[in-house]
């Protein structure tokens, strides 16, 4: 009796840490997005494709990729307030993802940090609060001195992603960015630049499970 009574507790024992290893282990998994699905690409130049063609921009890579309808919503010359006076709009589309890249302009016209944050997540806010999903996308410090070296990501984004608990896509920008076979300027990627963006971009949704 004592002997079967202790194999039932080391039993227990090891069907609970199989249950809490497995629940450990595993990486939050989002619905994959079938074919023809709604995705919006809301933010600045880098969205719009400055610097080349919108058959080139990154959205419509990401579209011949992915096999989404993805709208490109780019404003050249966006801010992050820009961007939240017209999400609104973007949520009555009411997409089934959103990719938000914004904040770049901030940095260039001065904005403060605080301000960017603040913008950045009350468009999260709104778009969540219309069961949108958003995947946030990394962008670079602008700064005069960057824009003669390797830029990296402005730590803002990962902040964000972090309290607002979303997916987010680093180190795109900064990559293409820091190569200048990969620009049209000091601050706008190249067709190959916005194709090798949308391939990291697409790859990474994959990882996600949002794409195929």
């Amino acid at each position: 009796m004592e002997i079967r009574s202790k194999f039932l507790v080391l039993a227990s024992l090891g069907l609970v840490a199989t249950i809490s290893m497995t629940g450990c282990g595993s990486k939050p998994q989002h619905d994959t997005l079938p074919a023809g699905s709604t995705v919006i690409a809301l933010g600045d130049s880098l969205t719009y494709g400055y610097g080349a063609s919108t058959e080139t921009a990154y959205p419509a890579v990401l579209a011949d990729l992915s096999k989404w309808k993805v709208i490109n919503a780019g404003v050249n010359g966006d801010t992050s307030a820009d961007v939240l006076d017209r999400v609104g709009e973007i949520a009555k589309q009411a997409p089934d993802l959103v990719l938000l890249g914004v904040g770049g302009n901030d940095v260039l016209q001065r904005v403060q940090p605080d301000t960017t944050r603040a913008n950045i997540t009350a468009t999260i806010d709104i778009l969540k609060s219309a069961n949108i999903d958003v995947v946030l996308i990394a962008e670079p410090y602008l700064s005069a001195s960057a824009l003669f070296g390797k830029v990296s990501d402005n730590p803002l984004y990962e902040d964000i992603a972090e309290t607002k608990d979303i997916p987010i896509y680093s180190s795109g920008w900064s990559a293409v960015l820091s190569d200048d076979t990969l620009k049209s300027d000091r601050i706008h990627a190249n067709a190959a630049g916005y194709r090798q963006f949308a391939e990291g971009l697409h790859e990474y949704l994959q990882e996600e499970g949002m794409a195929r």
